[in-house]
């Protein structure tokens, strides 16, 4: 009676382990290109980001600290970071947390590539706002790597940097999102 109990107990959890489709990482990308006609340095990358996918419902969450965003110059950082700007004192992290809206089009159990429809709140600089755009899914074995590519109108979020006033940073800059689950 005991093995039999103890029998159940194993498969039990077993099945409870690998009901488990969360997938975590903590070196998901994020690069910032503010780039303009009159400025090619307001680019920045962000290594560092947390991100979660749960294979099953389709939410998508991604955390990054402001201050982790390394620009080729220290001084367009040091501005990036202070009141005018981004005030990552105030605001230390952006967030973004949303679903894939076409889930029942990606198969994350086969190889492949999808195109994802995604559907979220993007928080930043203290505001919320919400966000949809497409990603590309491409499952590899056990290895799911999702890009996104949308752009931030920075005035909706209440960033009004003086260099975006003079044409050096873009009003809209591109934001590129890459993880990869393991």
């Amino acid at each position: 009676m005991k093995k039999s109990m103890l029998l159940f107990a194993l498969v039990g959890l077993t099945t409870i382990a690998f009901a488990q489709k969360k997938k975590v990482t903590t070196s998901a990308t994020i690069n910032f290109d503010a780039t303009t006609k009159l400025d090619a340095l307001p680019k920045a990358e962000n290594k560092t980001v947390v991100a979660s996918l749960n294979t099953k419902s389709g939410a998508v969450a991604f955390e990054a600290v402001v201050k982790n965003f390394s620009f080729s110059n220290p001084k367009i950082q040091e501005h990036f970071n202070t009141a005018g700007w981004m005030d990552s004192d105030k605001f230390p992290k952006a967030t973004f947390k949303g679903t894939i809206t076409n889930l029942a089009a990606v198969n994350f159990k086969a190889d492949g590539t999808y195109s994802a429809d995604v559907t979220g709140d993007l928080t930043m600089h203290g505001v919320t706002k919400p966000v949809v755009t497409k990603a590309s899914i491409v499952v590899s074995g056990k290895t799911v790597t999702t890009t996104s590519d949308f752009t931030v109108a920075l005035a909706d979020f209440g960033v009004k940097g003086a260099a975006i006033g003079a044409g050096k940073v873009s009003t809209d800059p591109k934001i590129t999102v890459v993880a990869e689950f393991k």
